[in-house]
């Protein structure tokens, strides 16, 4: 017997591990740019967020 009782255990925790990974990817990169931090750089004036988003 090892740490994991059977295979299923064994991909819950590696799935467990990888969401955990996702999620703390996302959270890092939402917090340095977002379509409103970077709409007032354009010198363009037809740039919108409406354009940018679709």
């Amino acid at each position: 017997m090892g740490i994991f009782p059977n295979d299923d255990a064994i991909i819950r925790m590696v799935g467990a591990i990888l969401l955990e990974q996702n999620d703390e990817w996302a959270a890092q990169r939402s917090r340095y740019m977002t379509l409103e931090s970077v709409a007032p750089l354009s010198d363009d004036p037809l740039v919108s967020l409406s354009a940018v988003a679709r």
